[in-house]
């Protein structure tokens, strides 16, 4: 299974040792389950990773290796509304990677605005795909 990580859970996951976006990192049958970002969320990341200290640097590092990161796309032949311009470049690479899932924290701008899914693609918290997904991990 693929699912796409916008950076609201990639910090998350550097932030804080128990909630749902460090749970993708570990536990049984992860290597079922890849983990897609782009270099557009790397960027975002590395970018306010300095407010969660030296700890968030360290678990940074402990788990970029376990992401797949693609180039950004921006092109997509279809039409896309999204009022956000800093988001745009997020969905459509998740889309371009052909994941089954987008995971954010940003809850504003992809599901309230959007609906649950765009283009067969399910927009949900990592929270929400842990309980849905629980033996895949």
């Amino acid at each position: 299974m693929r699912v796409f990580l916008d950076s609201s859970v990639l910090l998350a996951a550097c932030g804080s040792r128990r909630g749902a976006s460090r749970s993708l990192f570990a536990g049984r049958g992860r290597d079922r389950l890849e983990l897609v970002t782009s270099e557009w969320c790397l960027v975002e990341v590395e970018r306010n990773l300095p407010v969660l200290g030296s700890s968030g640097a360290r678990t940074w590092r402990r788990i970029v290796p376990r992401l797949k990161v693609i180039r950004t796309e921006l092109v997509l032949d279809r039409p896309l509304v999204l009022s956000a311009a800093k988001d745009r470049p997020v969905l459509i690479s998740a889309l371009a990677a052909r994941c089954e899932a987008l995971l954010t924290l940003d809850r504003v701008d992809f599901p309230r605005r959007l609906g649950p899914a765009v283009y067969g693609m399910r927009l949900m918290t990592p929270g929400e795909w842990l309980r849905e997904n629980r033996g895949v991990k």
